[in-house]
């Protein structure tokens, strides 16, 4: 553990030390000088040199220590790697755990909270992924880690966590299979313009490659289709606003490379080659989505358009498949390789609250005890 200031400067109020010293030494002594007459005819005798005094050394020490703290207080101290480093165990609401295993550990439900496990089970659909991360970034890295969960996994990403530490992989009962979602086979309307009636060909193939039938195919000056279909635009110049309106209301639009859309729409790349470089682009305009090809649709520009499986990445490009969120649990066990964050310090500052208090009311009772003393 080591201990910090968020606000160094703050040191600065540390001056305001020299106001008791310099009220200590500027004080009169509240003494009352008695006249004697027998004393009267004595010879006086030279005064010896002043020194240096303090009085009330008790009370003077409290002054200090009660500046200190405060400057202190004012510079925010914090404690590093004073997090809690005994064993923990979360579980995942619906597996079965024997906590006497876990005598000396912290139990608790995987759940958000991560309330104690002697709480009622948590209901409902729960992000275990996002939960586990967040776990991993909040404990202290020296922390054994132990996850209990049941044979099926909900609430999974599509990758393998990856994690920054070790985690005890615990999975009660046997393993099933779990079924992934496929996503459908989208149904394009293709309007094109005579210009791209090569690049309407490889939409066709790849069309054809999902279904037995043709797909919708006509000129650019057809009505567009319906919310059901994803329109695909092969025609240069100006996007129509009755096209831009479709895509407002709900459509998903997939543009040719040469198609002006909005100046307004930030474009992200969706889909990439093998070195990298975009094939496409998207963006969202109201309800619906805009993708647009970085490239014209012909081989030399495109290579990717003579691959086997271009059928499936278009098709993945325009309608992704969900991400599976239900895994058998041993396939699901944490990767270790992740990254590490920083601990969050613990803040000092309500203790010295307390110490600040305690002196101050020490340094009441002496300065009263002191003013009783001295009273006629």
């Amino acid at each position: 553990m080591s201990m910090g200031l968020l606000f160094p400067a703050a040191l600065a109020a540390l001056a305001a030390l020299l106001v008791p010293l310099i009220l200590h030494i500027a004080r009169k002594s509240e003494q009352l000088p008695t006249d004697f007459a027998a004393l009267r005819w004595l010879r006086s005798r030279p005064k010896p040199r002043s020194r240096l005094r303090f009085d009330e050394w008790p009370l003077l020490l409290l002054r200090l220590a009660l500046l200190a703290l405060a400057a202190l207080w004012l510079a925010q101290p914090v404690l590093f790697g004073a997090g809690d480093e005994r064993p923990y165990v979360a579980v995942v609401p619906g597996a079965q755990v024997d906590q006497a295993p876990f005598a000396d550990a912290r139990l608790h439900w995987l759940a958000p909270g991560f309330p104690k496990i002697d709480t009622a089970r948590p209901a409902g659909p729960l992000p275990v992924a996002s939960l586990i991360r967040q776990l991993d970034a909040e404990l202290p890295a020296k922390t054994p880690l132990t996850i209990v969960t049941p044979t099926i996994l909900d609430g999974a990403d599509a990758d393998r966590l990856r994690l920054s530490r070790k985690v005890t992989w615990r999975v009660s009962g046997e393993t099933k299979a779990a079924s992934d979602k496929v996503a459908p086979a989208p149904t394009l309307a293709i309007r094109s313009d005579a210009d791209h009636r090569a690049a309407l060909r490889y939409i066709r193939a790849a069309a054809l490659a999902w279904r037995t039938s043709e797909p919708d195919s006509r000129p650019t000056d057809a009505p567009l289709p319906d919310k059901a279909h994803i329109l695909v635009w092969l025609a240069g110049g100006t996007l129509p606003a009755s096209a831009i309106d479709w895509v407002k209301q709900g459509g998903t639009l997939l543009a040719a490379s040469d198609t002006s859309l909005p100046d307004d729409q930030p474009m992200v790349p969706l889909w990439r080659d093998a070195e990298g470089q975009p094939l496409a682009e998207a963006t969202t305009l109201a309800k619906g989505r805009l993708i647009r090809f970085s490239r014209p649709l012909a081989p030399s520009q495109m290579p990717v358009l003579l691959d086997a499986d271009f059928p499936t990445q278009l098709r993945v490009l325009l309608n992704p498949a969900p991400s599976p969120t239900r895994v058998a649990a041993t396939d699901y066990a944490p990767l270790t390789g992740g990254r590490a964050y920083d601990q969050p310090p613990q803040r000092l500052r309500p203790w010295l609250a307390i110490l600040i208090a305690l002196l101050l009311l020490a340094e009441r009772w002496l300065a009263t005890s002191r003013r009783r003393s001295i009273a006629p």
